[in-house]
């Protein structure tokens, strides 16, 4: 069991083997703040294209030479044909964070990857288990999971020009009659991976029924680099049962760390004490969204902030009383000043 170890990802070390997995509109540069302050070991950007950074490639090369977008370039900046850089900007304190590309061209992810080395990232994560629609639809995610020669390719490929750690996220198969994720790990592993994050579902079941942890005890079984397990992490409880279960050597938390940046903290409160600790009480889950608010109204300007602010705002009062009427109210919200009337008002016990 796993518990007290921490992970190591090629050159890479984490302090400890919980990562927040990445999120298209949620793991911005401010969220992935908020959850490394409650102990997260490693992150990674939001899913990038590498053929869109490869349109645009003198933008995204001075953007690596100039500063690779720290918090001294706000969000708001990164607007139409340079929006792919602002989800690749960092904080220089951030920690180990990995960028993580999706395509299916090998040439030019290895390409966009030998340039995005220059940056702070300790490693490069391929996705190839994105379930959308128009990202599968493009042979590109859980798509690759049917074409194993073509993902082949794509590993080799980083794997032979950058000189940072490359993993890959893939998910239990792209259906349950094809693919097969131990041998997708084996292949993955064979091609000089130096990690691999397995999410127990297909690409079939989305995000619904039952992430199947078995398949993550597999492919552990079955390779000898890192294995980070996915799936149903909600809860202290459920990373403890997932590392006994499974045996990974890392747990990754997406849809759990939605409006609960303390999870990260729960969790490592529950390694040292074996108690799963009480959750956040009201004035904390408060005072976390008005500063989430502000700090992305400070990033990206208050209109974009606000509007995404909703869907946060959603995840970090849902159960609460009352919070169906409250995200109504927030929808109608475009000033800072008025959401965060809304949100104390909810607050007032």
């Amino acid at each position: 069991m796993n518990q007290d170890r921490k992970l190591r990802i090629g050159s890479a070390e984490l302090k400890n083997n919980l990562l927040l997995g990445p999120m298209a509109g949620v793991t911005d540069l401010v969220f992935r703040g908020l959850c490394r302050e409650q102990g997260c070991g490693g992150a990674y950007t939001e899913m990038v294209s590498a053929r869109a950074l490869f349109y645009h490639r003198k933008a995204f090369e001075a953007f690596i030479q100039g500063g690779y977008g720290t918090m001294s370039r706000p969000g708001y900046e990164f607007r139409g044909a340079d929006k792919s850089l602002g989800l690749m900007r960092t904080a220089r304190q951030e920690g180990p964070l990995a960028l993580q590309l999706f395509g299916s061209e090998p040439e030019i992810i290895a390409e966009m990857a030998a340039i995005a080395e220059n940056g702070p990232y300790a490693w490069i994560d391929i996705n190839m288990g994105c379930p959308v629609p128009k990202v599968v639809n493009n042979g590109e995610g859980c798509a690759l999971m049917k074409d194993m020669k073509r993902a082949e390719a794509i590993l080799t490929a980083l794997v032979k020009r950058v000189k940072k750690p490359v993993t890959v996220k893939f998910r239990k198969a792209f259906d349950e009659s094809t693919g097969d994720a131990v041998e997708f790990a084996k292949m993955a592993e064979a091609c000089g991976a130096a990690a691999v994050a397995v999410h127990g579902r297909t690409r079939q079941q989305f995000y619904s029924g039952k992430a199947d942890w078995d398949v993550i005890r597999r492919v552990r079984e079955a390779v000898s680099i890192p294995v980070i397990g996915n799936g149903d992490v909600f809860s202290a409880g459920d990373a403890a049962r997932m590392l006994e279960q499974t045996g990974c050597d890392g747990v990754m938390i997406a849809r759990g760390a939605r409006g609960n940046p303390w999870i990260f903290r729960e969790i490592i409160s529950c390694f040292e004490t074996g108690i799963e600790p009480p959750k956040p009480d009201r004035t904390e889950i408060r005072d976390m969204i008005l500063r989430h608010a502000r700090l992305l109204t400070e990033d990206i300007g208050e209109r974009c902030a606000i509007r995404e602010m909703r869907g946060h705002a959603s995840w970090y009062t849902a159960g609460l009383p009352h919070s169906s009427r409250l995200r109504n109210d927030l929808n109608q919200a475009e000033t800072l000043e008025q959401f965060e009337g809304l949100i104390r008002g909810a607050f007032i016990s």
